[in-house]
């Protein structure tokens, strides 16, 4: 049986409506405003586009100016990539200027951060070094971490401090950017969330189990007594895909458990693609309850300075 043809259209029978009573996503009003030459980096900000992405980071500025002002919690999770694309200065300088309440890395953020103060350079070729099985195998490196985690379990620190003082303290020429050592300068809680085996250190002889799992869950109660203030605050998560934000839902999970209102708070994913675990568990499910979920899309090291840029302008206009 052959099929049948299809019927020809009337398109002289179809409804029209009218364009100024339907709604309409995008308004002149919206549009950017194109830059002036010597115009301030405020007045950039307040160019672009009232749309999409624009939107958020203006959104994403405001909603961490408020939470500056009113002395709430700003929390940034800062996966190791932010510091090897060079962005550290950038932190160490929110850090001085009082936008960081707290922060957590990975293990790596604890790798590059420490080479960076003590050699200015970090970042192997894996490929290539990973054939001959010399990836990850530095000694100095190894032998600087592990005695530090070592000693700081000894001391009751978690991992963050324990590194943050041994490069403080130590024999660190470009010790002035590092993260860690800035949070430790400062008092301000900087934690470090590790799974056994991700890190180069991992493999070395000096590596201790018992101080690698004593001073990260040190470091997890830590990050649960800052998440129990988290209310009206703002939380980052910047350039991690699984650890960090598993760990930051566990952390708020436990703190509202233990009766803490950890609810009506802004989080913020920033990374160059969407992943899963971000998008779940910093940006849609820890705001169900109140507050508002933002995602960025975008290099870290093009996104992180301007939304730096935009904090610092927002406390120069109040």
């Amino acid at each position: 049986m052959s099929p049948s043809k299809p019927r020809k259209i009337d398109r002289s029978k179809v409804r029209l409506v009218s364009a100024r009573r339907r709604k309409s996503r995008v308004r002149v009003a919206e549009e950017a405003t194109p830059h002036t030459p010597g115009g301030s980096l405020a007045e950039f900000l307040d160019g672009l586009p009232d749309q999409l992405g624009a939107r958020d980071l203006r959104e994403a500025i405001a909603a961490a100016s408020a939470a500056h002002a009113r002395e709430r919690t700003l929390l940034w999770g800062l996966g190791a990539h932010v510091i090897k694309v060079g962005l550290a200065p950038v932190v160490v300088d929110l850090l001085e200027r009082g936008w960081v309440t707290a922060m957590l890395l990975n293990g790596a953020g604890c790798v590059h951060d420490l080479e960076l103060a003590r050699m200015g350079r970090t970042s192997e070729d894996v490929a290539a070094s990973l054939d001959d099985g010399s990836f990850g195998m530095a000694g100095e490196t190894a032998q600087l971490l592990n005695d530090a985690i070592r000693e700081g379990a000894e001391a009751g620190l978690g991992m963050g401090e324990a590194v943050g003082q041994a490069i403080l303290e130590g024999d660190y020429p470009h010790k002035d950017r590092s993260i860690l050592a800035a949070a430790a300068r400062l008092g301000v809680p900087a934690t470090v969330h590790v799974a056994i085996g991700t890190d180069i250190h991992h493999m070395h002889p000096g590596a201790d189990g018992a101080a690698l799992g004593a001073t990260s869950y040190r470091d997890f109660e830590t990050l649960t007594g800052v998440v129990a203030t988290l209310s009206r605050g703002v939380v980052f998560n910047v350039g991690s895909a699984v650890i960090l934000p598993e760990v930051f839902l566990k952390a708020l999970s436990l703190a509202r458990n233990l009766g803490h209102a950890a609810h009506r708070f802004t989080s913020v994913d920033i990374d160059f693609i969407r992943h899963y675990r971000p998008r779940v568990n910093v940006v849609e499910r820890p705001t169900r309850t109140g507050g508002r979920g933002l995602s960025l899309v975008g290099h870290h090291e093009i996104l992180l300075p301007l939304l730096a840029a935009g904090l610092i302008e927002s406390t120069e206009s109040h």
